[in-house]
């Protein structure tokens, strides 16, 4: 028989079990704003990873493929000589028009470097020419050399952005461009920033639509200001000289060759 003091002993080495309080479940609330939480974060995480294409893949894309289609471009051409060629101020040779997305010449501005080149496209689409990391050639104006307005369009910002330092070009500049027959070398006379309607900008005689061209011009387009596309900057350059591609190239690109 268990006595009292045999009872109380057990008492005190086997306590009765304690009673678990039930948990509390979240309130709606805390579930719809910790659901919102993660979204937001998601939404965070996918917008950073844009931006990071936007910004800096979309230009090491572009740069790749512009050096690509540079090299096939030279692959088609003679090659030319590793001297400097005689400036000539005669009638240049007739460039053909070129199919829409063609390749038909590389773009070379000796103040942005003398590693900067750029290949030149013809048309302006946006996702087989500019987004492609090429310049592109307004099609309803004139060719490298001839008389009228070479007029041609490039990103400021992503895919290679081929026109990012434009406001840097001061007149006196040249600007060269180099087809399958000859180097034109162009010399700046004049910058502008735009509406975006204002198109007669690449006119034939630029802001003078009826006119007949009588020069040999050549203007780049591309958006502004940094960031933007509220309005376009625009440079004009005339045509300086020119040397036939087999007499070797011009002497502003002395050092880059």
């Amino acid at each position: 028989m268990s006595t009292l003091t045999d009872m109380l002993d057990e008492a005190q080495q086997d306590p009765p079990p304690r009673r678990h309080g039930r948990k509390s479940r979240p309130s709606v609330g805390a579930a719809i704003a910790g659901g919102l939480g993660e979204l937001l974060i998601t939404a965070g995480v996918l917008l950073a990873l844009f931006v990071v294409w936007q910004l800096w893949w979309t230009d090491v894309e572009g740069a790749r493929s512009a050096n690509i289609a540079i090299e096939r471009f030279e692959e088609t051409i003679p090659e030319a000589p590793d001297n400097v060629g005689g400036p000539r101020t005669d009638e240049p040779p007739e460039e053909l028009v070129p199919a829409e997305g063609d390749v038909f010449g590389t773009l070379y501005v000796p103040d942005w470097g003398q590693d900067y080149r750029m290949p030149i496209a013809h048309g302006v689409d946006r996702a087989s020419v500019l987004d492609a990391g090429r310049v592109g050639h307004y099609p309803e104006t004139a060719m490298p050399g001839q008389i009228g307005n070479f007029s041609v369009a490039g990103h400021r910002q992503t895919h290679g952005k081929p026109f990012y330092s434009i406001d840097t070009l001061a007149e006196g500049d040249s600007v060269i461009v180099q087809t399958a027959q000859a180097w034109y070398v162009y010399t700046v006379t004049a910058h502008q920033v735009v509406r975006p309607d204002q198109v007669d900008v690449i006119a034939p005689v630029p802001g003078d639509p009826g006119v007949e061209p009588t020069e040999r011009m050549l203007t780049l387009t591309t958006c502004h200001p940094l960031w933007s596309i509220a309005e376009r900057y625009i440079v004009h350059a005339e045509l300086d000289h020119w040397i036939p591609l087999d007499d070797g190239h011009p002497a502003e690109l002395e050092g880059g060759q």
